[in-house]
């Protein structure tokens, strides 16, 4: 018996060196397995996107089983009597039956699309706090974009999956993107005469929707998903500041086992929480909608709310029209058209025009406080703001219905507020950094407030200020504080003159802009913080301990 055990174990120890002689697997995780993650609860947002897409994928390839991607009409027969005798096409049909047939298919369904709208916001929030924290600098601009393509073709995605159904509101939806590619000067009619195979409706959209949303975006973000992990552990994880941390090191606990243990623990939350809110809140009832028809549009035909500041551009947008040599241009559905992807890009090149302006090339592996970066954080917070209000604008009838306002009020209101709220946005948002870096200043220098009254001997009565622990100190000055670029010298080393050019102009003022005076409070120096910490050891000795309390 322990030869045969022996044996055994031989066998499985030549089966072990053959397979890692030929994939190199132990060596991959040996190397791998211990890497070492900081701890934040931040760092969970990502692995919210993470989980959430494994979500989409599993539920997905469970729909495609049983949905028809058909456009072919038939008359319904089915279990829901309110439909029977409709005429309806076979994937209208086909979402109906996995809705009531199907034992389980509406509790999936409604797990794949909330599923979808929390990877989305998952992924928006994520990208939020990489762009306030500062975590796209050098080395990770390649990963911030990779991160951007996911978000945009999430939401791509996300519009081509509820399109499938084909009933009332999804179409409505199709037929607003019809109205889009015609604004399109030229070329508008021929690609929506290619994209539906002939006049609207055509037979050809459900399933050209279907191919690319199960198919084409599928794969380019698994692709890019495997991408953007791999760099994660090429440039190490991001740390906020604090003691022992540096921009050479990472401090938090290995991937295997605790990293991996909290991970699949945490895979099984989202997981369970987002069943719990399928199984409670319905979402997208197609029965209650009925099939499409193109004469008919649905009373409230509201996208999913990642694609609502899309549909809020139009809205509120007025419906001008110009005629240009023989063409009408209809600017009130092609300057919004436009201006979606200005929108969702202006977000993404700010890594890029960021570091232009500072003419920074150092690698970057700590993060910083929001309120450390005014401009930037400003920035993030007026892009959101304008994300919000043109949001409010796509809903603007439901929000008259429900609070009785006018509906032109409201779209008036959110044509002055696309100008007028990014900009308040930016200026509060910006003296409310600067304030909490003064406050962050005093601390440095003064200390903590206790609540602690102290009389003096001359009456006067005075707060006692506790001197701030080591840890909290380097959390409030380890923060870099770059200056301004200044325009070349006029004169180069040879003593010729060599004006300015067009780009170090706008460098020069760019960085101002950034780190210039104003955009910042200055850190307190190590002299200042000496005179302070004397000052108090002074005041201390003078006043005495419990005097007057």
């Amino acid at each position: 018996m322990t030869r045969n055990q022996g044996n055994g174990g031989g066998r499985g120890q030549r089966a072990a060196d053959w397979t890692d002689g030929r994939l190199g697997i132990y060596t991959l995780a040996r190397a791998n397995l211990r890497k070492i993650f900081p701890d934040h609860w931040s760092f969970m947002l990502g692995e919210i996107c993470l989980y959430s897409f494994a979500i989409i994928i599993l539920t997905g390839v469970w729909l495609t089983l049983f949905f028809k991607p058909s456009m072919g009409e038939i008359v319904y027969d089915g279990s829901y009597v309110p439909l029977k005798g409709v005429p309806m096409s076979e994937a209208y049909a086909s979402t109906v039956d996995i809705s009531f047939e199907v034992r389980g298919g509406l509790l999936i369904r409604q797990i794949h699309h909330w599923a979808a709208i929390v990877f989305i916001a998952a992924m928006f929030v994520h990208m939020m706090r990489v762009f306030f924290t500062g975590a796209f600098r050098k080395p990770r601009e390649i990963n911030w974009m990779f991160g951007f393509l996911l978000l945009f073709l999430g939401m791509l995605d996300g519009f081509f999956g509820y399109s499938l159904p084909d009933d009332l509101l999804s179409g409505t939806g199709i037929r607003f993107v019809e109205g889009a590619i015609l604004a399109v000067p030229l070329v508008g009619t021929y690609v929506q005469m290619f994209l539906f195979g002939g006049e609207f409706p055509g037979t050809d959209i459900v399933p050209r929707f279907f191919t690319v949303h199960v198919l084409l975006i599928p794969g380019i973000m698994l692709g890019l998903l495997v991408a953007h992990l791999i760099l994660v552990f090429h440039h190490k994880h991001t740390q906020w500041a604090g003691p022992g941390r540096t921009e050479k090191n990472v401090v938090g606990m290995p991937l295997m086992p605790v990293y991996l243990a909290k991970a699949g623990g945490f895979f099984f939350l989202v997981f369970g929480l987002t069943a719990v809110i399928s199984a409670i809140a319905t979402i997208n009832p197609v029965w209650a909608y009925g099939p499409y028809r193109p004469d008919q549009v649905s009373t409230d035909a509201q996208p999913d709310w990642y694609m609502g500041f899309a549909e809020g551009l139009v809205r509120v947008m007025p419906g001008w029209e110009v005629g240009l040599g023989g063409h009408t241009l209809n600017l009130g559905v092609l300057i919004p058209f436009s201006l979606f992807p200005l929108i969702l890009g202006a977000i993404a090149v700010f890594p890029f025009v960021e570091g232009w302006a500072a003419n920074d090339r150092r690698e970057h592996h700590l993060l910083d406080r929001p309120r450390n970066a005014p401009v930037r954080t400003a920035l993030g917070a007026a892009w959101i703001s304008l994300y919000l209000v043109t949001l409010a604008g796509g809903g603007n009838d439901l929000i008259a219905t429900h609070l009785h306002l006018s509906l032109n009020s409201i779209t008036y209101a959110v044509r002055v507020g696309f100008f007028v709220v990014p900009v308040v946005v930016f200026v509060v948002t910006k003296r409310w950094c600067l304030g909490l870096q003064r406050r962050d200043r005093e601390k440095v220098l003064h200390g903590r407030e206790t609540g602690v009254v102290q009389r003096l001997p001359h009456g006067e009565y005075v707060e006692v200020h506790a001197p701030l622990a080591p840890a909290a100190l380097h959390r409030l000055t380890s923060h870099e504080q770059p200056r301004a670029l200044e325009l070349p010298a006029p004169v180069d080393d040879n003593g010729v003159a060599r004006p300015a050019g067009v780009l170090d102009r706008a460098r020069a003022r760019l960085s101002r802009g950034l780190h210039g005076e104003g955009a910042r409070i200055p850190g307190p120096t190590a002299e200042e913080f000496h005179r302070a910490a004397a000052h108090h050891v002074t005041e201390h000795r003078e006043t005495g301990d419990g005097h007057g309390r």
